[in-house]
């Protein structure tokens, strides 16, 4: 059984994590990405604010000690919401599902929200997993995609 841990994101990790978000079908699936996944200035500069903000926990994931993605929580419109990254390399190997439950387990802020892109069906059954529940829907824009489209919200009480 592989190792799945939890760590703080260090400056070594920023050049994985930055080539991890702008896999282009990763992108594609996340849907709600950056303006420019590409931009590396961007990308360096919203990583030292998401690291230096007292609320927003952020972990790197790491499988079988490899960094394979990061995970977060953050405060939006007063809510506490989570979101992660997994590296398409390790797509479809519980990878996600196991870092959600640790990161769970330390983050303890109820209720807590996630949001994920209607047809991320795999990313909705994570969640769901983990006991989140859907609360609704809304057609917000997706720069990963360039256009519109329906995003599910979801709620763990």
């Amino acid at each position: 059984m592989s190792e799945i841990a939890l760590r703080m994101v260090e400056d070594a990790d920023l050049d994985s994590l930055f080539e991890q978000m702008r896999d282009p079908e990763s992108v594609h699936m996340a849907a709600f990405t950056a303006k420019d996944p590409n931009d590396r200035k961007a990308f360096d500069a919203h990583m030292a604010k998401l690291r230096a903000s007292p609320e927003v926990t952020m972990r790197a994931v790491t499988h079988d000690g490899r960094l394979v993605g990061s995970i977060s929580s953050f405060i939006m419109d007063g809510d506490t919401e989570i979101t992660y990254w997994i590296d398409r390399s390790v797509w479809g190997r519980g990878v996600a599902g196991r870092a959600l439950a640790l990161f769970l387990d330390m983050v303890t802020v109820r209720p807590l929200h996630a949001r994920a892109a209607s047809d991320n069906l795999r990313s909705l059954a994570v969640l769901r997993n983990a006991g989140f529940e859907v609360v609704g829907t809304e057609v917000s824009y997706a720069t990963g995609r360039n256009t519109d489209i329906e995003e599910t919200i979801l709620r763990l009480a």
